[in-house]
């Protein structure tokens, strides 16, 4: 009896993911266990709690991806449960730190954890993860829905806009639908509907996307400088579709998923096509749309003001401007300094986890869960988690070049830039290098919809992975006869 090569990596693939798994559950035990020691002096209950969630996470998923997927990538789920439980603990880190300030300012009663909801989240996402990879067995399946799917994330982000602002406005942005104490972000579902419509569009239409239009510019040296415009027929929907969901982030306030979405359609468009001309002209248009933002909207003046003047009061800031529950009066970029001077004080090692003070930067589970890392485990720490990012990103974009059809290419591409560019922007909204947009770190930041959304995406990559490094299953005969037919 022969076996392939191929066949012979599926098990040391599948052992590599296990021990992976096992040393990224390690590492949320120990990162609890040490939050515990440093909060309580000795250790809870809470520890073995916190330590479940990625033990039976991993365990479930491995088992799963191992039966239907065997080929996937081995990295991307441990990565995956490493920081999805690496932010259970920080946000379990700063429950503790907002409860003892809420009894401080004798509100104790009325505090509610996050945690508790987080790990719930957690469950939705991996039965969700779980039911998608078991039912999408070939991903080529939804370039035939692609349509509809768009549809259906233009509805998703349609729906917060038409809603009264009681029910979709959270600090300026109506990006939510509140209902009974439930909110839920349909917009970070949309993007992953419209990454999917992007490809399976532009797969049908980049051989004229590529070639055919107008030309812009002359010939130096006998050789044509400008851009190319598309065809209006070709372009048309995409085009149609693209500003149909900027018109309404833009309405709802919601810049960091607009930037999110302009990055994301450029960089299809030119993996599509491989023409520069795209990268310039949407630039030029993504400076067109900032300036006209900045001018017609005041919550967009605020968090540019807030950027160039970190440490001054803004004179038109608007009231709900977002600000430490501690404190009743605030400059208007007081949270982007408490973040400024958590990262300095956190400086290359760190406090140590439950060591520092992170909660007293506004929402510190949510926008700025990243400098709550900062804080407490370093320039060290901070960069470990960037590297597992880049990692993420990186096993993505391979995944998609080595995959065998067109579509799958263009969307493994998407998936994989959109995780890296919203890291990028989370940042650099961190740590001033870009306005604060309120975007979500994945994975690791509080939230059910994008945690969510998330889990459905690590689906979407393992399938590509899958069949990506899957050998050819093309029976010996017939491609006996193929060659034949090649030579001849």
């Amino acid at each position: 009896m022969t076996f392939s090569v191929a066949q012979l990596r599926v098990p040391t693939r599948r052992n590599a993911e296990l021990l992976m798994l096992l040393f990224a559950v390690l590492v949320v035990v120990a990162s609890e266990a040490a939050v515990e020691a440093a909060h309580n002096g000795a250790f809870s209950s809470r520890l073995a709690t916190y330590a479940a969630v990625p033990i039976v996470v991993g365990l479930v998923t491995h088992l799963v991806i191992r039966r239907v997927a065997p080929y996937a990538d081995p990295l991307l789920l441990p990565i995956a449960v490493l920081l999805n439980g690496l932010g259970l603990v920080m946000i379990h880190r700063l429950d503790l730190g907002l409860k003892q300030q809420a009894d401080e300012a004798g509100a104790g009663k009325d505090f509610q954890a996050a945690a508790p909801t987080q790990v719930l989240w957690t469950a939705i996402g991996v039965v969700l993860f779980l039911a998608l990879i078991l039912l999408i067995r070939d991903h080529r399946v939804l370039q035939r829905y692609a349509y509809t799917l768009a549809l259906l994330g233009v509805i998703f982000l349609l729906l917060p806009a038409v809603l009264p602002a009681r029910f979709s406005e959270v600090n300026g942005a109506r990006i939510w639908i509140r209902v009974a104490g439930f909110s839920i972000q349909p917009g970070e579902f949309a993007k992953l509907l419209l990454t999917i419509f992007g490809a399976a569009y532009l797969v049908s239409k980049r051989d004229v996307l590529a070639l055919a239009g107008k030309r812009i510019g002359g010939k130096v040296r006998g050789k044509f400088v400008g851009l190319e415009l598309p065809r209006g027929r070709d372009f048309g929907p995409l085009l149609a579709a693209w500003l149909v969901c900027i018109a309404v982030l833009v309405r709802g306030r919601d810049l960091g998923t607009s930037l999110l979405f302009f990055g994301l359609f450029i960089v299809l468009i030119y993996a599509a096509t491989e023409r520069v001309s795209w990268v310039i002209l949407g630039l030029v248009l993504f400076a067109v749309g900032a300036y006209v933002a900045y001018q017609l909207f005041g919550t967009v003046q605020t968090r540019v003001g807030v950027w160039l003047h970190t440490f001054q009061v803004l004179p038109h800031a608007p009231a709900n401007y977002p600000c430490s529950p501690a404190y009743v009066h605030c400059v208007d970029g007081y949270q982007l300094q408490q973040s400024l001077f958590g990262l300095g004080t956190g400086g290359i090692f760190g406090t140590g986890l439950g060591a520092g003070h992170p909660e007293l930067v506004p929402l510190p589970a949510t926008d700025y869960i990243f400098s709550s890392f900062g804080e407490e485990i370093g320039l060290f720490g901070v960069s470990a988690l960037l590297v597992l990012y880049a990692l993420f990103v990186a096993r993505g974009i391979a995944s998609a070049l080595a995959v065998r059809d067109a579509f799958g290419k263009l969307l493994g591409v998407g998936l994989a830039f959109l995780v890296g560019l919203q890291v990028f922007v989370v940042v650099a909204g961190v740590t001033r290098l870009l306005p604060e947009t309120g975007l979500t770190t994945p994975f690791l930041s509080y939230g059910g919809s994008s945690l969510l959304a998330n889990w459905v995406l690590l689906a979407l990559m393992l399938r590509l992975s899958d069949a990506a490094r899957r050998p050819a299953t093309t029976p010996p005969a017939k491609q006996t006869a193929e060659m034949a037919a090649v030579r001849a």
